[in-house]
């Protein structure tokens, strides 16, 4: 574990596991590193290197006032990748990590990539537009954005459970699941937190996606009530030319952390990095 300087300074943690073909994990919002622990030792365990890092702005990395959007997480990626010299990567990426995977092959290419993963991700476009009329209307992210300034303490509480579809009958989400959620969400700073929501509700990934050569796995669950899976996942597999898309039924966008879904998406994502 350790800490990276990127080129304008800001410093990026990151934990490092195991040895191997290396597997390099970017966390959703509003979360860091940590939410990665399942799959990060389950690929360790397997002989392969896990490596996630905290955004800006979350967790253990610094919380500059400027850079919360998709280009600057992307270049943060690949000054992460580079300060680590690793090659024949695999990029593993949640939610809104699933913006900055985009948008890393968008901008820098595929040249030290071999695989790509994307878990309950935000592109193509998250917002409702008249083009993509699956998505997420405008002003619920704007509601988000006040929760957040209002008193995101309780905000954080109460979005878990969407998060986690903890509301739903026979949820196998836990206690422990929301508690962590809500610990993970209050490291974020709250410049960090507003500006990540417009970030991942305005950017289009379209185009990043068309940039997709290597194989890439979509998983995403059916009852995703944060990142509707008709919006982005759908979508992403008509456009990124190599992609599978696995659909877990019943699955929340937390469903990388709730038992059950956790232990599926381990024996997948490691049958897809054996492949």
């Amino acid at each position: 574990m350790g800490h990276i300087k990127t080129r304008d300074g800001t410093e990026i943690y990151y934990k490092d596991w195991g040895s191997g073909r290396p597997v390099v994990f970017s966390h959703g919002w509003p979360l860091n590193a940590d939410a990665w622990d399942d799959q990060m030792k389950a690929v360790a365990d397997a002989g392969f290197r896990a490596i996630a890092h905290d955004r800006r702005g979350h967790g253990r990395s610094s919380q500059p006032w400027e850079g919360y959007d998709f280009d600057t997480f992307a270049d943060d990626l690949n000054d992460l990748i580079d300060a680590l010299g690793i090659w024949d990567v695999t990029l593993v990426a949640h939610s809104m990590g699933g913006g900055e995977l985009a948008r890393y092959i968008g901008r820098h290419g595929t040249s030290r990539v071999s695989k790509a993963v994307l878990l309950s991700a935000i592109p193509p476009l998250m917002m409702r537009t008249d083009a993509n009329p699956e998505g997420v209307p405008a002003q619920a992210f704007e509601d988000i954005k006040k929760g957040i300034l209002n008193e995101r303490s309780q905000f954080w509480k109460d979005t878990s459970e969407s998060f986690f579809s903890a509301g739903r009958q026979g949820s196998k989400a836990t206690q422990g699941n929301r508690d962590a959620f809500w610990f993970m969400a209050m490291q974020e700073s709250v410049k960090a937190g507003v500006d990540c929501v417009t970030a991942f509700a305005e950017t289009d990934f379209t185009e990043d996606l068309r940039r997709f050569d290597v194989p890439t796995l979509i998983v995403h669950g059916d009852d995703d009530q944060i990142v509707p899976i008709d919006a982005t996942a759908r979508k992403s597999v008509e456009i990124i030319p190599d992609a599978t898309l696995k659909v877990y039924e019943g699955g929340s966008h937390g469903m990388a952390m709730v038992p059950g879904y956790k232990e599926r998406l381990n024996r997948d994502l490691l049958e897809f990095l054996r492949g």
